[in-house]
């Protein structure tokens, strides 16, 4: 299957909205946010979400999409506020029909961190996984990312850990 990695477009806030959910529906554990309360944002949120998304320079929501058009993965990269020179990929989810060796995640992946890369100018790029999440992590390692040591508490149950991963090639 062909896919189609772009950046989001202001007026697709309703499949920015749409992907988000179904990534917390499929994922709940991988997010920081939960599934009631983002779906009960309002549609100004998501306009203004899909508006700055689709327009900021060094923050951005990358889209997959297959053969016939449709949202089938999404992934964000964005400044890390606390960490100075630093931009983190972030919300990576791709539908579980379109996952595997065969799906799109690597080139979503590979695509944030072209977007990182063209438009910040920040020295080092990360990303957090929660540690019970193995197939991510290997995944993610799979790509070049590699431990950083940081682990730091997963927002919506501080018991558990995210292991902060960092790209080492980002800028070479």
């Amino acid at each position: 299957m062909h896919y189609v990695v772009r950046r989001i477009a202001a007026e697709e806030w309703r499949e920015l909205r749409d992907i988000t959910l179904e990534a917390l529906r499929d994922s709940p554990g991988a997010f920081n946010l939960s599934y009631a309360d983002t779906a009960a944002r309002p549609d100004g949120y998501w306009q203004q979400q899909a508006a700055a998304e689709a327009t900021a320079g060094g923050c951005a929501t990358l889209t997959v999409r297959d053969e016939a058009g449709n949202w089938v993965g999404m992934a964000g990269v964005e400044p890390v506020p606390d960490v100075p020179d630093t931009v983190c990929v972030r919300s990576v989810y791709v539908a579980p029909a379109h996952r595997g060796a065969a799906g799109p995640a690597a080139d979503l992946v590979h695509a944030t961190i072209r977007h990182a890369r063209d438009h910040t100018d920040a020295r080092w790029l990360t990303l957090g996984v929660n540690e019970s999440n193995g197939r991510a992590l290997a995944f993610y390692r799979r790509l070049g990312f590699e431990d950083t040591g940081k682990v730091i508490p997963y927002v919506r149950k501080p018991a558990e850990k995210v292991l902060i991963l960092g790209y080492p090639d980002f800028r070479a």
